[in-house]
């Protein structure tokens, strides 16, 4: 296999990979997108974020970004706080029924790989990290 036909099977591999994500993660919790998931992962590692910094983090626009959090707020999985430095200033962060869900999605998901990944010798397992540590560290063109 030379080069392109690599960049060919990665591509038309990572696009499996996300169909099989987005599709999985409607079966772990109906309710919870992907995205949504996503989204809250970033909320509980951050201890709460604006809107903007969450469309900035992922290259969302905003309108995704708000149609995603009014369902959160709706679901009462995330809540609005003032900024305790600004108050014109609003920062999401989960309530407890948002960090409950996030925690029972996160195990169900890690059940997953583990499923998944159970006969791969532990090397191929920690190259295999690498690659995608490697693979997501490089910047969007936006970043650049």
């Amino acid at each position: 296999m030379d080069a392109t036909e690599a960049v060919e099977t990665i591509q038309r591999e990572m696009t499996a990979f996300a169909r099989r994500a987005r599709a999985s993660a409607g079966r772990m919790h109906p309710e919870l997108s992907l995205v949504s998931y996503t989204l809250l992962g970033h909320l509980e590692e951050r201890d709460g974020c604006r809107a903007t910094d969450l469309a900035a983090h992922y290259a969302l626009d905003k309108s995704t970004v708000s149609r995603q959090v009014t369902a959160l707020e709706r679901a009462a999985l995330i809540e609005r706080r003032l900024d305790p430095e600004d108050h014109r200033v609003q920062v999401l962060h989960l309530t407890d029924a948002g960090r409950q869900i996030l925690a029972q999605v996160t195990e169900s998901r890690r059940a997953a790989f583990r499923e998944r990944l159970a006969d791969w010798p532990e090397e191929d397992l920690q190259r295999f990290a690498g690659y995608l540590v490697r693979y997501n560290a490089w910047p969007a063109p936006h970043e650049s």
